[in-house]
């Protein structure tokens, strides 16, 4: 793991306001459109063939000379994303001032080797923590979960224990990004899905091998995106807003009438969860307390066990059951795949926090632009 120091090292050496920069990916637009209000000059890395949206379509003009339009100051085109590992482009990212803000493109186009040992710009938020997301590590999330006292999916020991509605979790065999997942309510439905599955090249043998079985909670799904401030000693822990997710293609299934369901054949008939879009959403008020106690929790836990514990923004992943309970199904220790959903016009949440719009993006360039001004960018990176 690269020491703190020397990421600390780097940034005491920054005059002047940081840049942005982050992987250009997931919610890299969010991320980016808040630099940009802050006043911060933003870095896109992109992948060739997939630069057009950074590069093209959301690029500033400020160039120009122009009515400012855009928001990507710099659009980095590597051959892979992977290739901004190289010495000379670190080096360049050190010199433009750089702090790189992670999203989950960021641990799946490189190693989790090379995103703790290889890249040397500072990160905001904890290095250490990112591991974290791979299910089956040693202190995963549901491992921190466990020693926080937060609620989540029972777990399913063997597919012959299944008796009741459950949920598969396994990675999907050629969508890099994206999920395997299936239900099951018996052995007998689980062993004909995932032969199916199997089949179809959805899922492999391996990875169904490793996958994780819980009880399926019942009930909406709620994305809470949270964030928590070093700078602000009194009331760190913010709610920043709510999302849910579209998925691909359980969303089409549920659109579908239970007669027209019945009629799909083997190739339709098992649903894929492949996140396409998300929208906002806002949580009753009487479940706010809850919701602000999980994160109380989560962030004690992680400062306990993940020194120095969350920085900058999270995402606890949420479904409420018909009790008004709460459970943890997943966790972003970083900026949530969501964020985008407020990009700009901000959350209600955020919005009536700050009295001003406050996306995600927003927040963490706000962030970034405090710590630069007290002196304590060091306080805000690994």
């Amino acid at each position: 793991m690269l020491p703190r120091e020397r990421a600390q090292g780097i940034v005491k050496k920054y005059k002047g306001m940081p840049s942005v920069a982050v992987i250009a990916s997931h919610s890299a637009l969010d991320v980016a459109d808040g630099a940009s209000a802050e006043g911060l000059r933003t870095i896109a890395l992109c992948q060739e063939g997939r630069e057009a949206p950074y590069a093209t379509y959301f690029a500033s003009n400020k160039k120009r000379g122009e009515k400012r339009r855009g928001f990507i100051d710099e659009a980095w085109v590597l051959p892979k994303f992977a290739d901004f590992l190289g010495g000379p482009q670190q080096a360049k990212l050190r010199k433009a001032r750089a702090i790189l803000v992670p999203n989950r493109a960021l641990t799946s186009y490189l190693t989790m080797e090379q995103v703790e040992d290889e890249l040397e710009v500072p990160i905001f938020g904890n290095r250490a923590m990112l591991r974290s997301e791979e299910r089956g590590e040693q202190k995963d999330y549901y491992w921190l979960l466990e020693q926080a006292g937060l609620p989540f999916p029972e777990r399913i020991k063997t597919p012959e224990d299944i008796g009741e509605l459950s949920i598969v979790k396994l990675h999907h065999a050629s969508k890099k990004l994206e999920r395997g997942f299936f239900t099951a309510a018996s052995f007998e439905e689980y062993t004909r899905k995932s032969t199916l599955l199997l089949q179809q090249g959805v899922i492999t043998r391996e990875a169904l091998a490793q996958a994780r079985i819980e009880r399926y909670v019942i009930g909406p799904v709620f994305n809470l995106n949270f964030f928590y401030s070093p700078l602000h000693e009194e009331q760190p822990i913010e709610l920043l807003g709510i999302d849910w997710r579209f998925e691909s293609s359980l969303d089409g299934h549920v659109r579908l009438p239970a007669p027209q369901q019945l009629t799909l054949g083997e190739a339709q008939a098992i649903p894929e969860y492949t996140v396409v879009g998300h929208n906002s959403a806002t949580l009753r008020e009487s479940l706010l307390q809850k919701a602000f106690e999980m994160a109380e929790k989560f962030v004690k836990a992680s400062q306990e066990h993940y020194a120095p514990g969350i920085l900058g923004p999270f995402c606890l992943q949420t479904c409420v059951d018909k009790d008004l309970d709460f459970y943890v199904y997943d966790v972003a220790p970083r900026v949530g795949g969501g964020t985008n959903v407020h990009m700009a016009v901000g959350h209600p949440y955020g919005n009536a926090l700050w009295r001003r719009e406050m996306s995600t993006g927003r927040r963490i360039a706000m962030e970034l632009r405090m710590g630069a001004e007290q002196k304590r960018l060091h306080d805000l990176v690994t």
